[in-house]
């Protein structure tokens, strides 16, 4: 997760850019902040669901 304060650096430097005519770059910077993290942890999206529920019985 980026902080805010990377964030807010990011945002303010592609407006500098944007000032001057540098819209790409603006873009790019701006298309950095949406790229996904990679993590090694496993994603909930990538965990296998049973669809096996146990059974509770009542004797």
């Amino acid at each position: 997760m980026m902080s805010i304060f990377k964030k807010l650096e990011t945002t303010f430097a592609a407006a500098a850019f944007a000032e001057e005519g540098e819209f790409e770059t603006a873009r790019q910077l701006m298309n950095e902040e949406k790229q996904p993290r990679k993590s090694d942890r496993p994603s909930l999206r990538d965990a296998k669901r049973t669809d096996s529920r146990p059974t509770l019985r009542v004797d």
